[in-house]
């Protein structure tokens, strides 16, 4: 398996917009993705602008395959200048 983390940090006037960007966004990996095998959508206690994602995927060509997706180019693009700041790590796992 191969896992992604991201922690986002929203600007606190894009919160809202962000929101339903990004559950659009784990709707569509999920849906259209085969090898997309989890996409969880954490916020923060507490912290509205805080958002973190834990998606796990066959392998690492998978994940680079979701880049390439339409739906992700356009979520990425979308959400971009709603961003502070954005932290992708990668690991691989046993099942």
């Amino acid at each position: 398996m191969f896992v992604v983390t991201v922690i986002f940090e929203v600007q606190a006037n894009q919160v809202e917009a962000f929101r339903i960007a990004m559950e659009a966004q784990a709707k569509n990996s999920l849906e259209k993705e085969e090898a997309c095998r989890q996409f969880d959508v954490c916020y923060a206690a507490g912290k509205a602008e805080a958002c973190f994602l834990y998606e796990k995927y066959d392998s690492q060509a998978d994940f680079d395959a979701h880049k390439a997706t339409d739906h992700f180019k356009e979520f990425d693009a979308a959400v971009a200048p709603m961003l502070v700041s954005k932290s992708v790590q990668t690991w691989t796992c046993q099942e």
